[in-house]
């Protein structure tokens, strides 16, 4: 395979985002892959044995998800547009149907324990960047903290 061909399946991969709880100052994924096409959430995590504890997926545009047809439970988190929680469920089954959040504009689907692991709540704003944009957000941020400290 040449190097061309090689350059063009890499970027045919679909862009994953890390997810990161401002409020609680934690990572709740660091591989969530969108889904903000009709196929891509019809699809959903269908087809899938199970999701490692990096992995998840950002449903954009929904207001409700169903698990039916899932082999493995997981965690939902739903936000607003401006990606503040405001409804989350903690092990949700197979084959159930999700609660519909008329105000929600997302969905994250994130694999079982990660709300209990980040200690995520109702209220609290997430950031959802690609790895690049995750780095400078963070890198930016310390150094505002690096020269408060200093100026203290």
């Amino acid at each position: 395979m040449t190097v061309e061909m090689q350059r063009n399946v890499r970027s045919k991969r679909p862009q994953t985002y890390c997810v990161f709880n401002q409020t609680r100052e934690s990572f709740l994924s660091l591989g969530v892959s969108r889904a903000d096409n009709h196929l891509a959430r019809l699809k959903g995590l269908l087809g899938r044995l199970r999701l490692r504890s990096d992995e998840g997926l950002w449903i954009v545009p929904s207001c409700g998800i169903h698990t039916i047809g899932l082999l493995f439970p997981i965690d939902l988190i739903y936000l607003d547009a401006e990606l503040k929680v405001i409804h989350v469920v903690e092990h949700l089954g197979t084959f159930r149907v999700g609660p519909v959040r008329v105000e929600s504009a997302s969905v994250l689907e994130l694999p079982t324990r990660t709300i209990y692991s980040s200690q995520t709540q109702v209220g609290d704003r997430l950031l959802i960047r690609s790895a690049e944009a995750m780095e400078a957000y963070l890198q930016k941020d310390q150094t505002k903290s690096v020269s408060k400290a200093v100026t203290n």
